[in-house]
């Protein structure tokens, strides 16, 4: 404290300090409002922000889980006093930290849209920015605060170009292939998607990384969630790296799902960074499946091609083995023909019957169907012998084998990864802003050696142990692509 006053007394010529009030278990709740020229301002709800990295949002809902109607209410009706006092004429966002207790203290107001306005739309049927251009003309609000209701709930993704298994560094480069789920409403549920991208849209390291914004409603928050989890898994990106396996595996969280998040969600959750999900017996159950219905279908297309020596018999091969990961397990066919669509009964390790049905086809990126009671949206990617499957946020690569296959893929060697320990490499697409050391210099852990900035944000490099320079292959200025060599040690 006594340094604190120093320090501003000698900067500022002021010591008085002011201490921020630490608030346990935060949550980020904010409050949409709409005021106009003529006196009118009332607030639509509340939106819970609080899963946040870097203090950047990036998954929210509408309502909140936690708040209760006395609270709703309170905060509301000072968020309109503050937007009556400014005389602020718009749309805008009063955003609050509000503790385990419900006692919200003011952040600031945002005087604009926020980009996550969609949920707040979805629940109360009220365009905002058909709001905005009405009190921007002059008119007054069509609305009282009374005809404000809230109807069911909507949960909105930001889908981000940057890598989840490298702690969330930026990736550039071509969306090969950008196909959302298809928009509208399908029964109870909506799915909508903002987004600015095509696919073969350029994503360059020079803008913020944000791809789409992918919003679902559904009478009860579960199911919003829910709807939101296929929708993810639909959400077809190739051609660079996203966080829709994140976003995936978050829809499938237990303090997600219960609603008992804080700003602090994530780095309380994957202190280590995020991981892909492993999958436990009974979804390794779907994915084998999955992978032995596909194996089927291919092997039988195959077997149909004119030309060969021994034409196909006909006869459907009944036993296999599927790895998943590094792990073997057995799939037997007990019932059901090869044809699309296909229905067959199968059992994964002896387990009981599962009912496999799919309209899939070959070349499908998405595999739509359901296995036993699952209704499984999985996207699958050809990949040496196999399939890449993504479902949940979990990414497996799966290889549907014939028994004697198996025995002797068990023999084969592993391949070793290479030596990059005396390597600094770089971890995403940027530009190099500095070099910290020099050639020769002895670095000791922690000390920093790069930085790189990539998407608006600088990112420092450090070492990970004691070492020295002995080589560097970049410069300040340099453009870099991922795993380029900036530097070499001894």
């Amino acid at each position: 404290f006594d340094r604190a006053r120093s320090e501003a007394k000698s900067s500022f010529g002021d010591d008085r300090v002011f201490i921020e009030k630490f608030v346990v278990d935060p949550r980020h709740i904010e409050i949409q409002v709409l005021a106009d020229a003529h006196g009118n301002a009332l607030y639509l709800g509340e939106r819970e922000c609080s899963i946040q990295r870097r203090n950047q949002k990036v998954a929210e809902e509408a309502p909140s889980p936690f708040l209760d109607a006395k609270t709703r209410k309170a905060m509301g009706e000072q968020s309109v006093a503050l937007a009556r006092a400014v005389d602020y004429q718009s749309a805008g966002t009063v955003e609050f930290i509000v503790d385990k207790d419900k006692n919200f203290y003011f952040l600031e107001m945002n005087t604009r849209l926020q980009v996550e306005h969609p949920v707040t739309e979805l629940v109360t049927g009220i365009d905002l920015v058909e709001q905005m251009i009405r009190v921007a003309a002059g008119e007054k609000l069509g609305l009282k605060q009374g005809d404000i209701k809230l109807d069911g709930w909507a949960v909105e993704s930001r889908l981000y170009a940057e890598d989840p298994y490298r702690n969330f560094l930026p990736s550039i480069g071509r969306l090969t292939r950008y196909r959302p789920p298809e928009e509208g409403q399908f029964g109870d549920i909506v799915i909508r998607n903002d987004t600015g991208v095509t696919e073969g849209s350029e994503i360059s390291m020079f803008y913020d990384p944000m791809l789409a914004k992918l919003c679902t409603w559904a009478p009860t928050r579960l199911e919003a969630i829910d709807a939101m989890s296929e929708a993810l898994d639909s959400f077809v990106v190739d051609g660079i790296e996203h966080n829709i396996p994140f976003l995936a595996a978050l829809m499938q969280h237990p303090r997600w799902r219960e609603g008992a998040i804080s700003t602090g969600f994530i780095a309380e959750e994957y202190p280590d960074g995020f991981g892909p999900v492993v999958p436990n017996s009974g979804e390794r159950a779907v994915l084998a499946s999955i992978a032995t219905a596909v194996e089927l279908l291919r092997r039988d297309r195959l077997d149909r091609l004119g030309g060969r020596l021994a034409p196909h018999s006909g006869a459907l091969k009944r036993d296999w083995v599927v790895k998943i990961g590094e792990d073997y397990l057995s799939a037997s066919i007990l019932e059901g023909m090869i044809s699309i669509p296909m229905e067959i009964d199968l059992s994964i390790d002896g387990g009981k019957a599962l009912t496999v049905a799919s309209d899939w086809r070959p070349g499908d990126l998405i595999w739509r169907g359901t296995v036993g009671k699952h209704r499984v949206a999985a996207q699958i990617r050809p990949v040496a012998n196999g399939l890449r499957i993504a479902w949940k946020g979990m990414s497996v690569t799966a290889r549907a084998m014939l028994p004697r296959t198996a025995e002797l893929e068990r023999l084969m060697p592993e391949k070793v990864a290479p030596d990059t320990s005396k390597l600094l490499l770089c971890p995403m697409p940027g530009l190099v802003v500095s070099i910290a050391v020099a050639v020769g210099q002895e670095v000791k852990a922690g000390e920093t050696l790069a930085v790189v900035e990539a998407m608006k944000m600088e990112n420092v490099l450090r070492a990970e142990r004691d070492l020295v320079v002995s080589k560097l292959n970049a410069k300040p200025g340099d453009s870099l692509a991922v795993d380029a060599v900036i530097m070499e040690f001894a």
